[in-house]
């Protein structure tokens, strides 16, 4: 049985319709099962991290784990959750699990990284085989912007120029699914990246091709951006690595990858092909 943490985010949800899809005996993990749609055959049971007693119960049974979590860096003096995680698995018996983590793996001298290096270093020194998947930008992150595009013509998008890689979250599913099933990824860490290098002015600009219609971009203020995060409850020194780490030089990050098309045999999908393919999404 193979359990599935966070399986309403992007990643987790498609990771579940891909192994129902193949047969696999998937058990889903959500605060609200109740609400949860999934594919027929899916297992969907209650697990909430701030309930550990649910989350040892979700694990029962299992022997792969697809890891995700959702605490945010600078919530707490140190990630709680994923060590969280990997307690239950090792209990469970888990044999092999993944973990959904970030594009540096927790590189830098920040909050941010220093945050990542704990998150990967529980899952990496459990004792349990592991796969570190360490996506970049989420073409999945302009759904932000849907509100705005039902709305009107005027899309508000901070860093609009920064450069990176986006990748479509089916396929780092698609890598999360191969590395559960097969064998060659056993304590093995892959950087994911989409097909080419685009900045979010470029992303709108292809997702008003997909829409047919124009859309006009306004890139917000810095300081506006970093203190409606303040308000929103981010830490200040995870703010801070925020806007530093944004505003610096590009680096590896924009930075086109093969690991998709090795690992898939298969090239990664393109922005334009997914803003087509979630077009109606950005219609009202």
């Amino acid at each position: 049985m193979i359990l599935v943490t966070g399986s309403t985010g992007n990643v987790g949800r498609e990771l579940v319709a891909q192994l129902a899809a193949r047969g696999e005996p998937v058990r889903a993990v959500t605060r609200r099962p109740g609400a949860a749609r999934f594919p027929a055959g899916v297992e969907v049971v209650y697990g909430d991290l701030e309930d550990p007693a649910s989350i040892e119960a979700a694990f029962s049974g299992t022997d792969r784990a697809f890891l995700m979590s959702a605490q945010q860096p600078g919530s707490a003096e140190h990630p709680t959750h994923d060590p969280q995680l990997v307690e239950a698995a090792q209990r469970a018996g888990v044999g092999r699990a993944v973990k959904l983590s970030v594009f540096d793996g927790g590189a830098g001298d920040d909050t941010i990284g220093a945050w990542n290096r704990e998150a990967e270093a529980a899952v990496m020194g459990s004792g349990i085989d592991w796969t570190m998947l360490r996506p970049g930008r989420f073409m999945s992150n302009a759904l932000w912007w849907a509100p705005m595009i039902c709305a009107g013509d005027t899309v508000t998008i901070p860093f609009a120029n920064r450069p990176a890689v986006p990748i479509d979250p089916a396929d780092v599913a698609a890598v999360a699914l191969a590395s559960l099933t097969t064998e060659g990824h056993r304590n093995r860490a892959y950087q994911l990246s989409g097909p080419e290098v685009l900045t979010p002015a470029d992303e709108l600009r292809l997702l008003a091709e997909a829409l047919g219609r124009p859309l006009r971009l306004v890139e917000s203020p810095i300081e506006a951006v970093r203190s409606g995060m303040i308000a929103a409850g981010t830490a200040e020194p995870v703010v801070d690595a925020i806007v530093a780490r944004s505003l610096s030089e590009k680096g590896a990050e924009a930075e086109v990858l093969s690991t998709v098309s090795d690992i898939l045999g298969r090239p990664p999908t393109t922005f334009a092909a997914w803003a087509r393919s979630h077009a109606e999404l950005f219609s009202g």
